[in-house]
């Protein structure tokens, strides 16, 4: 039985206009070093480890097939297409995670990053907490429809929920009083010739901006929980596409003519060189514009709850003209994500 009825409902998105991005034309003084650091700390797993299920992965690509299971390589509902595109983390929450700390360390308070979130947002505190790793391999159409990253509330953040029901309350407009400012940098140490960023720097009606080419050592900080993105094709579009599973590991072998390698277990699914591999850094900073708002946060003076998200989904859904049955804690429910991705999330046109 269907969670919902309704009469005719548009989605909308959240009215903000992202601001505007800063750049930054050279990152580092050594972006080999990066590269080194990249290849030291591998391996590195698909990112789609962090979807639970179709529904979830529709919230984010845009694929309302696979909300509905009817995607057309399986008759699973859960089925999904794991692209090779690999995540790693190197500090999450203010901490470092990968064996060279000290560097990292150094990268996380980055004085060129950390100017430019507090320039992004007029910020008084800027608090650095993540950096990860996208490595993308044979991908040659741009990712998805577009996105915006996972949004931080007070009292709901991705360390205890999932990123699809973040993304949605991000979208939907309604937790904009408990919203976190997050500045996000987008840093490239790729020296193939594709596979840049596209961007959309006045809201998803408005066109596009491509930064592509000789991007190495580049990068864009952004209100990315508020502007839309995607990544650029990379690779051959002749070599086609390669589906993997979950398992799946990206790893680099020191001394061989195609020194990364993607394997299941002791199996190498492929192997390729340093310039077909797609890489990029990912820097994340809470910014507040006085130390008081980060106190509240921090010591958690004024947190949503779990009741209060479901009261103000229940009651805008009612408002939309929708007789719905939402569950007490719709995040891990498929049919109420479906549902909330349906009403909120839209897409750029482009």
């Amino acid at each position: 039985m269907a969670l919902w009825q309704c009469e005719a409902v548009t989605a909308t998105r959240t009215t903000r206009k992202p601001r505007p991005p800063v750049m930054l034309d050279a990152l580092v003084d050594d972006p080999e070093h990066i590269r080194e650091l990249v290849r030291a700390n591998a391996p590195y797993w698909p990112v789609q480890r962090y979807i639970n299920n179709s529904a979830e992965y529709a919230a984010l690509s845009g694929d309302r097939r696979a909300a509905r299971g009817d995607t057309a390589d399986s008759g699973q509902s859960d089925a999904m297409f794991v692209a090779p595109v690999f995540r790693g983390n190197w500090a999450l929450q203010g901490e470092t995670l990968a064996g060279t700390s000290g560097e990292v360390g150094e990268l996380l308070h980055h004085p060129l990053l950390v100017s430019a979130a507090a320039e992004l947002f007029d910020g008084a505190v800027v608090d650095p907490h993540t950096i990860y790793v996208n490595a993308t391999w044979q991908l040659p159409f741009p990712q998805g429809r577009g996105h915006t990253d996972i949004p931080t509330f007070r009292g709901f953040d991705r360390t205890e929920h999932d990123i699809a029901f973040l993304t949605i309350m991000g979208l939907s407009g309604l937790f904009e009083d408990e919203r976190v400012d997050v500045a996000t940098a987008v840093a490239w140490f790729h020296l193939g010739p594709d596979g840049g960023f596209e961007y959309w720097p006045d809201g998803a009606e408005a066109p596009s901006v491509i930064h592509e080419g000789d991007i190495d050592n580049t990068a864009v900080v952004g209100d990315n929980d508020f502007m839309w993105h995607r990544v650029r094709p990379t690779g051959d579009p002749d070599k086609g596409l390669m589906g993997l599973s979950l398992d799946a590991e990206l790893h680099h072998v020191a001394g061989g003519t195609h020194p990364w390698e993607i394997r299941r277990g002791s199996e190498a699914l492929a192997a390729f060189g340093d310039r077909e591999l797609r890489i990029s850094l990912s820097w994340k900073a809470d910014v507040y514009r006085s130390a008081a708002q980060r106190t509240r946060r921090h010591e958690h003076l004024d947190d949503l709850d779990m009741g209060t998200v479901v009261e103000r989904f229940r009651e805008d859904l009612r408002r939309r003209g929708l007789r719905v049955e939402l569950p007490a804690d719709p995040e891990h429910d498929p049919e109420s994500i479906s549902l909330l991705a349906e009403t909120y999330v839209t897409y750029p046109a482009g």
